[in-house]
């Protein structure tokens, strides 16, 4: 296992990174093979585990604190906070209101008195920078986390928080969390320049594409993987975006052959060859899942192959731009962009 450390924090983190989306009801993960994935991903050299108070409306942080007992002290813990828990209308986004009780319910269910990583979980445009900031500084100050970080910010909402910070002379993010993968390399434009300006350490999420750089996709094959079943469409061939991703994925899967890796070797060692990304998270829902990943962890690639995955998707390029999560609400809402 390679070891990077997180932005300018100091602390060393693992080059691969387990998160815990799947764990509980999302993924059909029971508490005994969530422990077990958490045992094997410690023993593998994996010391960060990330996930959030919305995964299984709690449960995913109720199994990581069961999996971690008696050995909290070994991990750096992440979670987050923003997205709704539950229907009452504040039980939601990045206000002091809601951060100050949304932090103290994921402590309690992960049994801890602290995390390492606290992180937005999405950009909250009904909320100042300052308020949330100033929300995160005290809970710093009061010793319930020891760092924040925003997760999925559109580039320009990154450097606005790192502004308000310096004006207000509040903490400010250290660590920034977006989708990155061969096919989604939209990020290369604009938030990895932003993010090393600024140093932050980059958590990149997805980078085997929900599922396309796992090797089960193919062309001619049925896909049977458990996204597919959640997210059809995502598959769904009669699609132009996914028909190049497989245009793509058959592409890839030639270079990997040829290079003598897996499809997982060649995506992860992509996204961990990026110069401003820390960790790849890893999101496996059995154990098999996890060794194979694990199988990456001192993939490096050389500069043909990375060369040859330029040819097939450029930098800079989102082959499928619509399952972006960071898009600028203007492009989403009409009447943001009309007197």
């Amino acid at each position: 296992m390679q070891y990077r450390t997180l932005g300018r924090t100091g602390v060393q983190v693992s080059a691969l990174a387990l998160g815990a989306m799947n764990f509980g009801a999302i993924g059909r993960t029971t508490q005994d093979e969530a422990t077990a994935i958490v045992d094997a991903a410690l023993e593998g050299g994996i010391n960060l585990i990330d996930t959030a108070d919305m995964y299984g409306q709690g449960e995913s942080e109720e199994m990581v604190g069961k999996a971690i007992a008696g050995r909290r002290d070994d991990i750096v813990l992440a979670t987050k906070a923003y997205m709704p828990m539950g229907d009452e209308r504040n039980r939601r986004g990045t206000s002091r209101r809601w951060l100050v009780t949304a932090l103290d319910e994921s402590l309690r269910r992960l049994g801890v008195d602290h995390v390492d990583l606290y992180q937005m979980h999405r950009w909250d445009p009904a909320t100042s920078d300052e308020e949330t900031l100033s929300a995160l500084t005290d809970l710093r100050r009061a010793g319930k986390i020891r760092y924040f970080g925003s997760s999925t910010f559109p580039a320009y909402r990154v450097v606005q928080a790192q502004w308000a910070a310096r004006e207000h002379r509040l903490g400010r993010y250290v660590t920034e969390q977006p989708s990155y993968s061969i096919l989604q390399r939209g990020i290369e434009a604009d938030v990895l320049p932003v993010t090393a300006e600024y140093g932050l350490g980059v958590l990149a999420w997805s980078p085997l594409a929900s599922g396309w750089l796992s090797g089960a996709v193919r062309r001619g094959r049925e896909v049977g993987t458990h996204r597919s079943s959640v997210l059809p469409e995502r598959f769904d061939l009669a699609v132009p975006a996914n028909r190049a991703r497989m245009d793509a994925v058959e592409a890839l899967a030639k270079v990997a052959d040829e290079a003598g890796l897996t499809m997982i070797q060649l995506a992860l060692g992509f996204v961990t060859a990026h110069p401003a990304v820390t960790s790849a998270l890893v999101g496996p829902r059995t154990l098999d899942h996890l060794h194979a990943q694990l199988a990456a962890a001192d993939t490096v690639l050389p500069a043909d192959v990375l060369d040859a995955i330029d040819a097939i998707v450029a930098p800079g390029v989102d082959l499928a731009a619509h399952e972006k999560f960071d898009t600028p609400p203007a492009l989403l809402d009409p009447a943001l962009r009309r007197r």
